[in-house]
């Protein structure tokens, strides 16, 4: 048996989890010998791996684990090729989320990249600065502890989006404990900036919550070391490999796992992301991208770069982020329904008369920029925000929590939205207050949309779901709001008088100006006589929840780090969004419809109200 006497005299030496770790690459497939040894480290590597758990819980490691997927154990087959080059076992355990991880090949896992140390950047010479190599090192010691690191670079970094949400997301959530300790947090722009630069700018920008005043400068000063600098020079293709570097310095030799947030302009984003598929992806872990709406100018434009990036990267891979999404209303809207026996057999064409989604803001001070430009209020606010809205409202229960499960039933509410007529749509646009008479800007984008849509499905067949937003109005409101049907034969209804709105149910989800839950019911005035009055039962978060909403940012990179992407826009929810308002921009744009002019805080164009009533619907006076 020549084989089996040349398995024994390559038996390697004995081995330690805790010093060393083995990246799965493919081989072939092994012995019954191999296999029996691969179950003696599968046994030894889960007894460490519970050990990691209870050593680790700041970064609530279990919790993690079970987001990503069963923690990749090594075989001794490996261990086997690998013993003519080297003197100790050197084993890794990458934690991978539905195959993200890209394959890693056996010949890469050789000595010289066993033994490559850190190298630490040696111009820093500030306070913070000076702690980085002992960091470093650590994290280099945290490798040999089978603990993936972490590292997330953020494309733009200088940019008024970065350092106003996206940083001080990140911070807050490292203070949270939901950043692993080893993390590296990286800027990279085309600005000349130094490690120390940089810290300096987003400094201005970091700010504990009120619930995160205990030991925040200390967390500020920890944050802050682990943040580095990478000129992208002028061309990203070297640039991204200097980040690719400066990542494997601080990742070390075991698992790592990176994320991307590209805060670029649209017409930037492939300039971007193709070179950093080529030269910046971990090869030890998985890679997660971050994409910022507005996801496309046309339908035509979206489905190209989309087409562009598949070639890339895996779906999977890609995050489309829109802040909004963020909020908890949108988070509580499945919550509410299917938690709740109350609610879901209430959810559909035979109780409900309609829903209207409303969003403004009373600020107008981007308007210039965002809207008058090129992309107005239908394609930034009403195709990733509004719709995705709809369709998580709407939506049929999903097979599980899963984020392809819930991302399947969003498809088919988008796919079902019937064709939007013109006669259903209101524009509006912010008066020029530039001059002294009031005036269409040179651009004919609106800032304020309403619409009425339907949705042709058993559900909601014959429910109209009203949208109505806008830029500069009166208040700062988010709410979705469901208008019950009249109770048949309602023997109460000559007390309401003239006005049989009043005896209508609603049920309203607000997330500004304050989060509440509000239920209006009728009910009985005390005394005498019998006096019917519409009464509101009221959860207001503020008094039955002491404690500060995390900014919306913080939520969504969370679940970026998590894998959970429910609330990302897959490719066909992006198609199935630009099908249904496609035909009504060429619709506009052909027919060159004038948007109504309004007035900064105002309540919009009064065309909405006209587009209510028509479908028999009363706007919301406090709007």
């Amino acid at each position: 048996m020549p084989g089996l006497a040349a398995s024994a005299s390559a038996a390697p030496a004995p081995f330690s989890l805790a010093t060393s770790r083995l990246t799965p690459v493919a081989r072939p497939a092994p012995s019954f010998r191999t296999q029996a040894c691969g179950l003696r480290c599968w046994i030894a590597a889960k007894l460490k791996l519970r050990k990691a758990l209870k050593r680790h819980h700041g970064w609530q490691l279990q919790r993690n684990l079970d987001a990503r997927g069963n923690d990749n154990v090594p075989d001794c087959l490996e261990a086997a090729s690998l013993t003519e080059k080297r003197s100790h076992w050197n084993m890794h355990l990458a934690y991978d989320s539905g195959g993200e991880m890209a394959n890693t090949s056996s010949d890469t896992l050789d000595s010289s990249t066993v033994q490559e140390k850190p190298v630490v950047p040696g111009h820093i010479i500030s306070e913070i600065s000076s702690h980085v190599q002992k960091e470093e090192s650590a994290v280099s010691k945290r490798r040999s502890n089978n603990e993936p690191s972490l590292c997330i670079a953020v494309i733009g970094a200088t940019g008024e989006l970065a350092r106003t949400k996206v940083f001080p997301a990140l911070f807050a959530l490292y203070y949270s404990g939901f950043l692993p300790r080893n993390v590296g947090i990286f800027g990279y722009s085309r600005k000349k900036l130094t490690d120390e630069g940089l810290r300096s700018i987003i400094e201005a920008n970091l700010t504990c919550r009120v619930d995160h005043h205990e030991n925040c400068d200390d967390k500020l000063i920890e944050f802050l070391k682990k943040t580095y600098y990478v000129d992208a020079g002028h061309d990203n293709q070297e640039g991204m490999v200097r980040l690719n570097s400066r990542m494997s310095q601080i990742e070390g030799i075991g698992a790592a796992n990176r994320i991307f947030y590209l805060a670029v302009p649209q017409e930037a984003l492939l300039d971007v992301a193709l070179p950093l598929a080529d030269g910046a992806q971990t090869k030890q872990g998985w890679n997660r991208i971050i994409i910022e709406k507005p996801f496309g100018f046309t339908g035509l434009s979206s489905l190209r770069v989309t087409q562009s990036m598949l070639s890339r990267f895996e779906e999977k891979q890609i995050y489309r982020i829109d802040h909004l999404l963020g909020k908890d209303l949108i988070e509580n809207l499945t919550v509410l329904r299917f938690s709740n026996l109350v609610f879901e057999p209430l959810w559909s064409r035979t109780y409900i008369r309609n829903v209207q989604v409303i969003f403004s803001e009373e600020t107008s001070n981007e308007i210039q920029g965002r809207y008058f430009g090129n992309y107005g209020i239908i394609r930034d606010i009403v195709h990733s925000h509004i719709l995705q809205t709809i369709a998580l409202f709407a939506m049929e229960p999903p097979v599980s929590l899963d984020g392809e499960d819930i991302r399947d039933e969003k498809v088919k509410v988008l796919r079902s939205i019937r064709k939007v007529n013109l006669d259903d749509v209101v524009l509006g646009q912010l008066k020029d207050m530039s001059g002294k008479v009031d005036r269409y800007t040179k651009s004919m984008i609106p800032t304020y949309f309403a619409a009425a849509m339907y949705i042709d499905n058993a559900r909601w067949d014959g429910v109209p779901f009203f949208i109505r937003t806008g830029m500069g109005l009166m208040t700062n409101r988010a709410e979705i709001r469901i208008q019950f049907r009249h109770v048949p034969g309602n023997i109460y209804r000559e007390r309401f008088g003239h006005d049989i709105d009043l005896d209508t149910n609603e049920l309203v989800l607000r997330d500004q100006p304050e989060e509440a839950i509000l239920l209006k019911v009728n009910n009985k005035v005390p005394g005498l006589g019998l006096q019917l009055d519409a009464s509101e039962l009221n959860l207001l978060y503020r008094d039955r929840y002491n404690t500060e909403v995390p900014d919306s940012y913080e939520h969504l990179l969370l679940d970026v780090l998590d894998g959970d992407s429910h609330l990302f826009m897959r490719s066909d929810e992006l198609a199935a969004a630009w099908n249904v308002l496609t035909p009504i921009i060429h619709e506009i744009d052909q027919n060159r419809v004038v948007p109504e002019l309004y007035e900064a805080g105002d309540r919009g164009p009064i065309n909405a109200y006209h587009l209510a009533a028509k479908h028999g619907v009363r706007w919301d006076d406090d709007w």
